[in-house]
């Protein structure tokens, strides 16, 4: 089946580099192009697509407070593209919290000269984000194990996600207490100044501190630490009471890798860790999530209906890793009740 893309763009140069780009693909077509967040919103009414690419600034009407209009008047998969400054990073939150699905950076280079790579990341958003009408049956999700009480053994909690994933995690988040007993990792796939952005919005939204982590912050309770983009987070060794930010592989497909941090958390703190899995595209944590299991720690999943993309839970549940699946509003209560 088709996918049917609305482009919405001030620049007529992006419009028609986009145009040209999402035509080509077989199971992609451009049914309209929009120049400003006004006429994307009737366009939007008018032409029905299944995915929209949103600028950020255009005139008229900006991108956030078209993708909130959109949202309101007729849900639709809204792929933002960005700038990479901190200023654009702030405004891609705004459009994610507004209802955005999904960003992409807006590198003028990648565009004009006709990057492979841009394509396939853009091919791959696309059609991810518009897939969840017509995706194929999941497999059922094992019959639930027996819980093993985890009060007072827990010492670790450390979350990965992608696609979603901001939305997710602010939710899970914002429902804990300052008093939260354990500290945390967190990974989200996101890219330099994005981090740095969001760690920033969610310390003053929850009531545990939140903070971009760097070499040496000491890990404790009420404190969660998100790994910096373009690096990745791995536990200080042998005592694992700190954190380290290191280059990594380039060879490595995400910066920060969540089955990175997740074998680190393994090695270091072994059966003391649980690792959550929520949404994302992909199946980065299905590695990591391997070893925690070997070391005897606990994974849990986001479920399938309250993922924006069912991809790297489900890489965990297929593989059996999962010691239980957990609804999005539901996870903080748990861990508060569980940890």
């Amino acid at each position: 089946m088709t996918i049917k893309v609305l482009i919405v763009d001030d620049s007529n140069f992006f419009q028609q580099r986009l145009k040209e780009i999402i035509g080509a693909h077989a199971q992609l077509t451009v049914v309209g192009v929009a120049a400003n967040g006004r006429e994307a919103i009737e366009k939007a009414n008018a032409l029905k697509p299944d995915v929209i690419t949103m600028d950020y600034e255009m005139p008229m009407m900006d991108g956030v407070t078209a993708v909130r209009q959109i949202m309101r008047d007729r849900p639709t998969p809204i792929l933002m593209f960005s700038s990479l400054t901190y200023e654009g990073a702030r405004t891609t939150l705004d459009a994610l919290e507004a209802g955005a699905v999904d960003f992409l950076p807006k590198n003028f280079s990648e565009v004009s000269s006709d990057s492979e790579t841009l394509k396939q990341k853009l091919y791959q958003k696309i059609i991810a984000i518009a897939r969840p009408k017509n995706q194929a049956p999941v497999p059922a999700v094992p019959a639930a194990k027996p819980q093993v009480p985890l009060k007072g053994r827990i010492k670790l909690v450390v979350i990965g996600a992608s696609t979603g994933g901001p939305l997710a995690i602010t939710d899970v988040l914002k429902r804990l207490p300052a008093s939260f007993p354990v500290p945390i990792l967190l990974v989200l796939h996101m890219p330099e100044n994005f981090t740095r952005a969001f760690a920033e919005r969610l310390d003053k939204q929850c009531e545990i501190s939140v903070k971009e982590a760097a070499t040496g912050d000491v890990m404790r309770p009420g404190l969660a630490l998100l790994a910096p983009g373009g690096k990745q987070m791995i536990l200080e060794s042998p005592a694992g009471r700190s954190v380290q930010i290191i280059e990594g592989d380039d060879r490595v497909n995400y910066k920060p890798c969540v089955d990175i941090t997740f074998a680190s958390a393994a090695k270091v703190r072994g059966d003391t860790v649980l690792g959550i899995v929520l949404t994302g595209m992909g199946s980065d944590g299905k590695d990591g999530a391997k070893l925690l299991k070997r070391a005897g720690a606990r994974v849990w999943t986001q479920d399938e209906a309250s993922c924006v993309i069912y991809g790297m839970p489900q890489a965990v549940v297929r593989e059996g890793l999962s010691d239980r699946v957990v609804k999005l509003r539901e996870m903080s209560q748990l861990m508060v009740e569980e940890l």
